[in-house]
């Protein structure tokens, strides 16, 4: 890849063809470059190379890197590199993204960080070679300068489209190069979601590129180019702020969860899988993105309130007395207790304090019935016991996916919901459940499963001092 970037810049020495040499604007190489650095460190969160300077000169503590510049490598804030794509030479235009590259910070706390960023920066220089080249021999810099519209507008979009494809590509030799990553198959559907997320933004950024390119060859030059640059900077560190945020949220409930491990060895991997099975449904059902994001919190949570759980109950190896069920059953109310003022989860704090109510009104902790059951509580009642019947335990093997989905339906109306029995079957029809295994030696115990179709006693009395929400999301 070295090689290859390296390859990309000998026209700036040698002589070249007209496609892929020509003069160049040093002046405006060099401002190009320094204002896609500027740029992407505000696209990611990061303090841009001024101010980075004045916090060296002032000796103030450099800011963490956004999570997003760490899992996305070689993607960014390109507006800036479109335009030197649309306005430099080949070569030229394959080197403005190397400053900003090679003083990112590295895309993990581990590992080879000078090498991550020479990949990084020779990759797009790459991308940002052929794109130009492409736009070259279509005529593009001549439609341009004459601002021939709508042809000038092609051409750049074509150019943006291998750039993309090109960067694409180099992504993926490179994970696949990635020995300490997990290589999973894609299903279609999650191929499609992640190409719908990525054409939308290039897009995006191939036309404010192209508006950059029109302004700076336009009567103001760079001064209108940088103006126009401005609004869009501003949208891309807003964006780069929701990603931290995000980021906060999936810490603390990562946070929250490997408490709970600490009590219950099972509880960490039946809790993932409970909101990948949650997730599942949601889709089924066709549920708004946004929504099953928060479903996914309320799955991995839900047994959240096992914190609050004496230890001994929860790695008892046999029955439960009466007494001791009814204070592991508190645990939905000690969840939503604890969640409650984490307003990010919204409707999933409710869906944590009602998943093991029935749709007979024979659950607990509240005793809800039918359409009274939240929509996220009657997903992970499903989910729930969807993967606790197919997991392996201490004290019993797992049944087959058919026998639990079997099972399931045969509750179905009484204790789970028959639309959402009916998504999950659909779901693992199509995609397939594998239940992940339990550890060499098994688990250190768990608390046993209220066997699925075997009627619930009536409604209990939550613990003294433990009241029982029963609404709101507060």
């Amino acid at each position: 890849m070295l090689a290859a970037a390296v390859c990309c810049t000998l026209p700036l020495a040698l002589p070249a063809p007209a496609p892929l040499g020509g003069p160049v604007d040093w002046p405006r190489l060099g401002l190009l470059a320094f204002l896609h650095a500027c740029a992407e460190s505000l696209a990611v969160g990061l303090p841009t190379p001024c101010a980075r300077l004045g916090r060296r000169l002032l000796r103030i503590p450099p800011r963490e890197p956004c999570e997003t510049a760490r899992a996305l490598p070689g993607r960014g804030f390109f507006p800036v590199l479109f335009a030197g794509v649309l306005l430099l030479p080949p070569a030229a235009a394959a080197l403005v993204a190397v400053p900003g590259a090679l003083g990112a910070h590295a895309p993990g706390p581990h590992g080879p960080r000078h090498l991550h960023r020479l990949w990084n920066a020779a990759q797009l220089a790459v991308a940002a070679f052929t794109a130009s080249a492409v736009h070259r021999l279509l005529g593009g810099p001549d439609r341009l300068l004459g601002a021939r519209f709508p042809s000038a507008a092609l051409g750049a979009m074509a150019a943006v489209a291998v750039f993309c494809l090109v960067n694409a590509a180099l992504v993926g030799v490179m994970r696949s190069l990635d020995t300490t990553a997990p290589h999973r198959a894609a299903h279609p559907a999650a191929l499609a979601r992640a190409t719908g997320a990525v054409v939308l933004p290039a897009l995006v950024q191939g036309a404010g590129g192209l508006m950059v390119a029109v302004l700076w060859q336009g009567p103001y030059g760079a001064f209108a180019a940088v103006l126009a640059l401005l609004p869009l900077s501003i949208s891309a560190w807003m964006f780069a702020q929701g990603h931290r945020e995000a980021n906060a949220h999936r810490a603390t409930v990562g946070a929250l969860v490997q408490a709970v491990e600490i009590k219950d060895a099972y509880t960490r991997g039946h809790s993932e899988r409970v909101g990948r099975a949650a997730v599942l449904i949601a889709r089924q059902l066709g549920m708004a993105e946004e929504r099953i994001r928060t479903l996914h919190f309320a799955g991995t949570l839900h047994d959240v309130g096992k914190l609050g759980v004496a230890t001994e109950l929860l790695r008892r190896n046999g029955p439960l007395t009466d007494t001791e069920r009814r204070a592991v059953e508190v645990h939905p109310v000690f969840g939503h207790e604890l969640v409650r003022d984490l307003a990010f989860l919204g409707e999933a704090r409710e869906g944590i304090l009602h998943h093991h109510e029935r749709l007979d009104g024979r659950g607990y902790p509240a005793g809800l019935a039918g359409d009274r059951i939240p929509e996220f509580a009657r997903i992970i009642s499903v989910a729930d016991a969807f993967d606790s019947m197919t997991s392996t335990r201490s004290y019993r093997r797992g049944r087959p996916v058919t026998e639990a989905v079997d099972e399931l339906r045969r509750c179905a109306g009484s204790q789970f919901d028959p639309a959402m029995v009916a998504a999950l079957v659909s779901a693992v029809d199509e995609h397939g459940w594998q239940p992940e295994p339990p550890p060499p030696g098994g688990w250190d115990g768990e608390v046993p499963d209220i066997p699925l179709g075997v009627p619930e006693p009536a409604p209990r009395v939550p613990a003294p001092g433990h009241r029982i929400p029963t609404g709101g999301s507060s």
